[in-house]
């Protein structure tokens, strides 16, 4: 049975408490209510952690346009997964007063540069993201640097509509928002799933 926020919150406070930086992952298929969870659990935290999004790190839609990957935007090779492998090092054992990170804009799609200021003696930086728990290429490495990942879990009856929902609140058409999910966010949740077994904790929504 999957604890309730509360214990989630705990048991992230005593990961905090372990007398040195930790890093905290959250993990799940697009829609799955992963960026929720971290935030409620940085939120509950106050200034005993920062939420680091991985989706920080998508590249830029002029990128994408010159590599030809505008339409997969969310897959694996549309990210700077190096970027974030350093950015998760620099975290780990911090030895800079601040450390800045980047955000995602959902209304403008497109990563923001220096938008997360992470002091040093924040005990808990929370990230959350597709492909913490993905062991391909580059991707392998992400998964070592961090200390615990809880993996999100929710029925794709509710998952589906409501990355549709969001795709349409962006700025998608219904037929548009349908068509993407059905040809992206789909194949990626399938990938992401493959991770879920690796997974320290598995926290089932819904």
């Amino acid at each position: 049975m999957t604890p309730p926020v509360s214990a989630l919150v705990d048991r992230a406070r005593a990961l905090a408490a372990g007398g040195r930086r930790r890093l905290l992952g959250i993990a799940g298929a697009p829609g799955a209510g992963k960026s929720t969870l971290a935030g409620q659990i940085a939120d509950a935290l106050g200034g005993l952690a920062v939420l680091v999004p991985m989706d920080g790190f998508h590249l830029a839609r002029a990128e994408l346009d010159r590599l030809g990957r505008a339409a997969r935007k969310g897959a694996p090779d549309t990210f700077d997964t190096a970027g974030y492998t350093a950015l998760l090092t620099r975290l780990r054992t911090p030895r800079e007063p601040v450390v800045y990170a980047p955000a995602f804009d959902r209304a403008l799609e497109e990563p923001v540069a220096g938008s997360i200021p992470v002091a040093a003696d924040v005990p808990l930086v929370v990230t959350e993201g597709n492909y913490l728990l993905h062991d391909e290429g580059e991707w392998a490495a992400v998964r070592p640097l961090l200390d615990e990942v809880w993996f999100v879990d929710l029925d794709d009856a509710v998952r589906v509509p409501r990355l549709i929902r969001r795709h349409m609140k962006y700025g998608k058409e219904r037929t548009h928002a349908e068509r993407w999910v059905r040809d992206s966010d789909e194949p990626n949740a399938r990938l992401v799933a493959r991770g879920r077994a690796r997974a320290d904790l598995v926290v089932r929504l819904g």
